[in-house]
């Protein structure tokens, strides 16, 4: 099995590239250890001394590490991707508990609108640089959003939601005033 490796825009997360389906549908973000109960990969990977974030997506494992250096956690980490397909476990045990979402019924129309270009401009973007943006609430023009894997804590996260979703968002759906991540 060969797992490759991308950097993404936020230096303290790689992103691990199995060649194997990772998640049939869906995301998955762990930000600590008691968090990853129900999934065995994740476990593994915080067993590993530095991880701090575990991203699952369709087809990659986002990895974030605190102050240890990459050549000293990633070995770890690929050998732990690599026991783990080899041992056949699961990713993830059980299903996902949907996101709540918070929004006046009365702006369902302009909600639609938001999550579809959430879904086809921005989310695919976003999944290269290995995170994931979803759509938490909208209030008095104000668009909440989730900033998962890669996209926590990245550095140029402020700027991807000043200067590229919320323009996107403004130019398509005139209601949107600001974007705010949760």
């Amino acid at each position: 099995m060969f797992i490759q490796t991308e950097a993404t825009p936020n230096p303290a997360t790689l992103k691990f590239l199995p060649g194997r389906t990772v998640l049939g549908s869906g995301t998955r973000d762990y930000r600590d250890p008691q968090a990853a109960s129900d999934s065995p990969l994740a476990a593994r990977l915080f067993e590993i001394e530095g991880v701090e974030g575990v991203f699952f997506g369709s087809d990659f494992i986002s990895v974030t590490k605190g102050e240890t250096d990459w050549q000293y956690v990633k070995p770890a980490i690929l050998g732990a991707i690599m026991e783990h397909y080899m041992s056949g476990a699961p990713i993830v045990e059980g299903e996902a508990t949907a996101a709540r979402e918070d929004f006046d019924p009365a702006d369902q129309e302009t909600v639609d609108k938001i999550k579809d270009l959430l879904e086809t401009r921005v989310r695919p973007a976003v999944a290269q640089d290995g995170g994931d943006i979803t759509f938490h609430s909208f209030k008095e023009g104000v668009v909440y959003l989730h900033m998962r894997g890669a996209c926590a804590g990245c550095p140029s996260a402020t700027a991807t939601l000043r200067q590229g979703i919320e323009n996107l968002l403004r130019h398509f759906v005139p209601e949107v005033r600001e974007v705010r991540p949760v």
